[in-house]
């Protein structure tokens, strides 16, 4: 008789457990959808996709095996905009260019004679870009708002998007 009053009170115990369980997964579940609303929520007001890196913008792959790189030889002594400070300062940097072989225009301005044709243009579009900067702005962020800004007037000036990237070697600002 005791064995089976002890098997009785394990049921029932077990069939309390299973209910505050399933309470307990109801309530959870519901809080999560309600937090996953909210932070969609946010993301739409900031403008925010969630399955990218950058806001509002497919980032194009490109491999390795499909990258060309053109490097500007020399290295270039630039002015920058006067800070804070309203002292001049200067940064010598030197920059790579990394271009789609893949792209339709890659064969038409890709080539090492065309790009060495155009690099006192490109050069130019160096200087005026870091002209728009402070050396404090630079620092600030590593240089990836210049690299945009030169990278976005390169590929205006050639029209094109087969430049998809713009890298320093090596750049000291002082």
């Amino acid at each position: 008789m005791k064995k089976n009053l002890l098997s009785i009170l394990i049921l029932a115990l077990l069939i309390v457990n299973l209910v505050f369980s399933t309470v307990i997964m109801i309530s959870v579940t519901s809080t999560n959808k309600k937090t996953a609303a909210v932070i969609g929520d946010i993301a739409k007001i900031l403008n925010l996709e969630l399955e990218s890196g950058k806001a509002g913008e497919e980032v194009a792959e490109v491999s390795i095996d499909d990258t060309a790189v053109y490097d500007i030889a020399d290295q270039m002594t630039i002015p920058l905009k006067k800070g804070a400070d309203g002292k001049d300062h200067f940064a010598l940097v030197s920059v790579t260019l990394a271009m789609d072989m893949n792209h339709d225009d890659y064969e038409t301005y890709g080539a090492a004679e065309t790009m060495a044709a155009k690099e006192s243009l490109i050069k130019g579009l160096i200087v005026e870009a870091f002209g728009d900067y402070t050396m404090e702005q630079i620092q600030a962020d590593n240089g990836d708002a210049v690299r945009e800004d030169i990278l976005k007037r390169i590929q205006t000036m050639f029209d094109s998007e087969f430049i998809y990237k713009v890298t320093f070697r090596d750049i000291i600002e002082q």
